[in-house]
């Protein structure tokens, strides 16, 4: 497992400086890193990156600037590592596709709906030298997107989960997920992986500390024949959830 050297999973600003001379500017006189600044966080998170798990990352200037500790956390809740599977909306870092096929030595499919993003997605996927399948969704989520017979071994999300637009660090793409509580996106989610898992196969579903919206979700899962499951974690002082769906 990638290990800091006090045994933790993070990375002290001073040595991200070491491989970023540039969050120098984003210091105060005591050493400490203005994370409310976007440029701040993109370079600390691109060295976390880098420094714990061999990653070369680069960000949208507008995209979510996601935190890789939070996604590989995510993933060690459900993966065993060679199995097939299927991300559903990798984004502009394609970040956990990258980590599920370089630490876990998964064969991975991934989609990503926007332009941008996908460009972005694909240029990371060619910077690490990964072997990622990268689909262009256009709009669908897997039926029409993924071949029907595919199957796999898990199929995995961060859905967007707001009911309607914020005024979030999200783009509206990335977070609204529709519904009443924003679960819309990942009831369709898990109705059609009911299609493209093998015998025994899972579903995992990376969400905020929101019972509402996981409440809805899990009904739906529990009504669709999946045993469910959720595994809460905290990555730094946020909790998040990862619902698991069995078939």
């Amino acid at each position: 497992m990638p290990l800091w050297k006090d045994g933790k999973l993070g990375l002290p600003v001073k040595e991200a400086v070491k491989l970023f001379p540039e969050l120098n500017d984003y210091l105060d006189g005591r050493g400490r890193l203005d994370f409310s600044n976007r440029e701040a966080r993109i370079l600390y998170n691109k060295a976390i990156a880098k420094a714990l798990f061999g990653l070369e990352i680069e960000y949208h200037p507008r995209g979510l600037v996601t935190t890789p500790v939070s996604r590989y956390l995510f993933l060690k809740t459900f993966l065993r590592g060679d199995e097939r599977v299927l991300e559903i909306g990798t984004g502009h870092t394609a970040m956990m596709a990258l980590m599920a096929e370089k630490l876990f030595k998964c064969d991975v499919t991934a989609t990503e709906l926007d332009e941008e993003f996908f460009e972005y997605a694909r240029k990371n996927i060619e910077r690490n030298g990964a072997g990622v399948k990268l689909i262009r969704s256009n709009g669908g989520i897997i039926r029409g997107v993924i071949p029907k017979g595919e199957r796999f071994d898990v199929i995995f999300s961060a859905p967007p989960y707001y009911e309607r637009p914020t005024r979030s660090v999200l783009t509206e793409r990335e977070g609204v997920g529709g519904g009443e509580h924003g679960e819309a996106f990942s009831v369709r989610l898990i109705e059609e992986a009911l299609d493209h898992l093998k015998p025994g196969g899972r579903v995992a579903l990376f969400l905020p500390d929101k019972k509402p919206l996981i409440k809805a979700i899990e009904e739906k899962g529990k009504g669709l024949g999946y045993s469910v499951r959720d595994v809460k974690f905290k990555v730094g002082t946020r909790w998040r959830h990862s619902l698991i769906m069995k078939k």
